[in-house]
């Protein structure tokens, strides 16, 4: 088990997605460009920057890596109308679409839609 969560270890095993209960908003500091943030469940990216640390390993709010790199973000797109967040870990590799909070920088998110460094199709799954 994982501090804070309920894993369901025979859904994982079979191939579903994990049960688990997420703790509340927590303060956390990004480790690229330093700015506090308050995030919890699915969020962990910076909203100054949007960069990211690798701690999920299966499932998104799982915080089960053991990478714990950072994951920098290098691409945008829309996806039923909402932005979505391309990160790739600069240590292992990893890429994952996540959704964009209310107050995200959205100069970055400009940025990112007009240089990223993938294709821009809108995800549908964190693949």
């Amino acid at each position: 088990m994982v501090k804070g969560f309920t894993l369901d270890d025979e859904r994982l095993k079979q191939g579903g997605r994990k049960n688990f209960l997420v703790p509340g908003l927590a303060e956390y500091g990004c480790d690229h460009c330093g700015a506090r943030n308050m995030g919890g469940r699915y969020h962990n990216h910076c909203l100054n920057c949007l960069w990211s640390k690798h701690v999920d390993d299966q499932v998104p709010g799982d915080r089960a890596s053991n990478c714990q790199g950072l994951m920098e973000p290098v691409a945008v797109a829309q996806n039923k109308g909402k932005w979505r967040i391309r990160h790739q870990c600069v240590r292992c590799g990893k890429v994952t679409w996540v959704d964009s909070a209310e107050k995200d920088n959205f100069d970055v998110i400009v940025q990112l839609s007009q240089c990223g460094k993938f294709d821009l199709r809108a995800p549908h799954t964190n693949k």
